[in-house]
This record gives structure tokens, C-alpha cells and sequence, in this order.
């Protein structure tokens, strides 16, 4: 990082570029967001962001906006230009044919074919290069991403509706519906964003879910361009297979099951084989694979066992929680399941990002102490 003296301009074009790049959100998966503003002063004279997995980068669209204008001008970029080609060219070689005199990038690209390249060539050419501005909002807007390339494994953000007294569904298994029309309405901006919708074999015998994004209601977000998610199913003995809406085409869904079991008949669906640990599918080995398969965010929607199991072996980077005012009792089913806290000492302390009313409810956004 730079240990430039960023100026109030600076900082003004760079909150510009990051607000630009959250446009992205639905689409760009599996690319990071990323945004660009070119500038001379404080006049803007083009700005662009990633809209498409495939389509221009972000300082493709703005320097192709800016045309001769872009000569001299400051590039501020969310995101380290890249200096390699794959389904574009590199935005490094672009900047510097557009004859740009400065560029300002939050953060440096971990993705080992840039990390660091893109500002050699850039440097080696001439142009001034600085990085560091509002880093930390740079890597909150792609921890997708990010976590991808640096740990190996998605980001991965739990969804729960609960109760006032911390009831997730009653004993029967009836959770229809603990939360409001807002808050549904809500949860589908989350999927939509995400790169994978995780579930449980026994949520999709016991709710049916569709787990897809659905905007086609009148409601805020329809028409919103998004990538359908990816829906997974962790079903050690692929008992699923033969039934359930998730299953129906809306989006592609992919099983995950032990060696041992054994796909029926005609079964054409997408499937792989996970290890086992202590009876169950090995849930490091689940992230891994979608990772390997370009997945950022995953979204896990599922009962109190799954859930449970991931807060234990330390896989949960935040909980996404709608509260209703409702009580349900102390027969109703809990959040998490399996996780044997006995004394004060040993509680598991979440940070609370951020909270909002969506109608009657109030939506949480958590995240354990080591990533707050």
C-alpha cells in the first residue's frame, strides 16, 4: 500500500467509482465488481463499471466513454488494473495507449495472473500509480472474490428467520411464514447476489424449496438483470433425487454425495462425490468444490443441523437474520443446532454490521468476531 496523501477529491471520485461498481452486484460472478471514474481535477468527464462476466471491464467502458479526453486524465479504479488477456484484453495495456497521466486503484488484485502486474506495467510505462485509497470498502464490496482467491473456499452467509425467542420453525417443521412479505422480498436481492444457494437434504424433504430469485412479483427489483445461482444440494445418499421443486429448471442445481451412493437410473442432473467426515459430507471439501468451480458467495438456506454444523467447524462469515415479532415457544425447532456451549466462557460472540426494518421486521447482519 501507498502512503500517499489522498486528497478530498481523491477520496470524493474513489466513493464514485466503488458506488459505480456495485452495479455489478447480480452479474458479474464469477469477476469481482469493480468501477472506474476518469477525471481531470475534479471534473468527471466518464465513468464505467463491470456490468457482465465476459463483457469490458470497467476502465474499458469509461475509457472508451472518455475518448481523447482520457490523455493526462487521473483513473480511479476500484480494483488493480489487470495485465493479462483472457476473455478481454489486458486494462493495463488499455490505459496506457489512452495515454492516461495517473491511476488511483483501492486495492491491489490477489488473482495470481495480475497481483501486482498490472501496476509494473502501468509504473513502467510512465504512468503514476497509487493504491490503498479506501481499501478496506473495496474488499467489503468483492470478500466474494476475494475470499475465492485467498482462501480457497466462498464466502459464506447464513440465512435464518427466527422468532423473537429464537425459533426457527416448530417441532412439526412448519416455518411458513415466520417472517414478512418485505423480508421475503428481501432475502431475494441476497440470492440474487449470491454465486450458490446451499441447502440440506432434509430441508428440500421437509420445505420443497425452489431456491431460486424471484423478482417477477411487482415488487421492488423486478425486472433486474441477475445470474441465476447455483442451487446445491448436500445429499450424502442422494435421497432428493426423484422429487422437488428444485429440480424444476429454473436454475441449475448441482448434488453433492458420497462415493458410496449410487445416481438412479436416467439420473441427469449435475452431481459430484464429496468425502466424509464423522458420518457426514465434509463441509471444507464442499466449499473447496464450488470454489474450484467459480463460486464467491454462497448463501446457505437450511435447518438448524447444517447450519449448526458450519458454525462449528468455523465456516460461517455472516449471518444474515430476519427477527419477527412473533413467539413460537420452547418446543420450536432453534438457529443452530449441535452446539454444546455448557459454560459462558465458551459462547460464540457475533458483531452486528447492520440492522434494518423491513416491515414489521428487523434484519441483522452479523458476522463473528474474527472478521468484524
Amino acid at each position: 500500500m501507498t502512503t500517499t496523501a489522498f486528497s478530498a477529491t481523491d477520496h470524493a471520485l474513489m466513493t464514485r467509482a466503488l458506488r459505480l461498481a456495485e452495479r455489478g452486484a447480480y452479474t458479474t460472478k464469477p469477476n469481482p465488481m469493480v468501477g472506474c471514474v476518469i477525471a481531470h481535477g475534479d471534473e468527471v468527464i466518464a465513468e464505467g463499471w463491470h456490468a457482465v462476466a465476459g463483457g469490458p471491464h470497467a476502465e474499458i467502458v469509461a475509457l472508451q466513454a472518455a475518448g481523447d479526453r482520457a490523455r493526462g486524465a487521473t483513473v480511479y479504479v476500484t480494483l488493480e488494473p489487470c495485465a493479462h488477456t483472457g476473455k478481454t484484453g489486458p486494462c493495463a495495456d488499455a490505459l496506457i495507449a489512452a495515454g492516461v497521466g495517473r491511476v488511483v486503484a483501492a486495492m491491489r488484485d490477489p488473482f495470481p495472473q495480475v497481483d501486482g502486474a498490472g501496476f509494473d506495467a502501468l509504473r513502467a510505462a510512465g504512468v503514476g500509480v497509487e493504491h490503498g485509497l479506501m481499501a478496506a470498502a473495496a474488499r467489503r464490496l468483492n470478500h466474494g472474490f476475494l475470499s475465492r482467491i485467498e482462501r480457497k473456499r466462498p464466502w459464506v452467509r447464513v440465512k435464518l428467520a427466527t422468532s423473537l425467542d429464537g425459533r426457527t420453525a416448530l417441532a412439526n417443521g412448519d416455518s411458513k411464514w415466520i417472517s414478512g412479505e418485505a423480508s421475503r422480498r428481501d432475502v431475494m436481492h441476497w440470492r440474487a447476489r449470491a454465486g450458490a444457494l446451499l441447502t440440506g437434504a432434509g430441508t428440500v424433504l421437509a420445505d420443497d424449496p425452489q431456491l431460486t430469485v424471484r423478482f417477477g412479483d411487482g415488487g421492488p427489483g423486478e425486472g433486474i438483470a441477475f445470474v441465476p445461482p447455483l442451487r446445491v444440494v448436500l445429499d450424502p445418499g442422494l435421497a432428493t433425487v426423484g422429487r422437488g421443486r428444485i429440480r424444476d429448471g429454473a436454475a441449475p442445481t448441482l448434488y453433492l454425495h458420497s462415493a458410496t451412493a449410487k445416481p438412479p437410473r436416467g439420473f441427469d442432473a449435475a452431481h459430484a462425490v464429496v468425502p466424509m467426515r464423522d458420518g457426514l459430507l465434509d463441509l471444507t471439501a464442499v466449499l473447496q468444490l464450488l470454489a474450484a468451480r467459480g463460486i464467491n458467495e454462497v448463501q446457505v438456506e437450511a435447518g438448524a443441523t447444517l447450519a449448526g454444523a458450519l458454525l462449528r467447524a468455523d465456516l460461517v462469515d455472516e449471518v444474515l437474520l430476519y427477527v419477527a415479532p412473533v413467539l413460537l415457544g420452547a418446543d420450536a425447532r432453534p438457529l443452530f443446532d449441535g452446539l454444546h456451549i455448557d459454560e459462558m466462557s465458551q459462547r460464540l460472540r457475533l458483531q452486528t454490521v447492520e440492522t434494518r426494518r423491513l416491515g414489521d421486521d428487523l434484519r441483522l447482519l452479523l458476522r463473528p468476531e474474527r472478521l468484524a
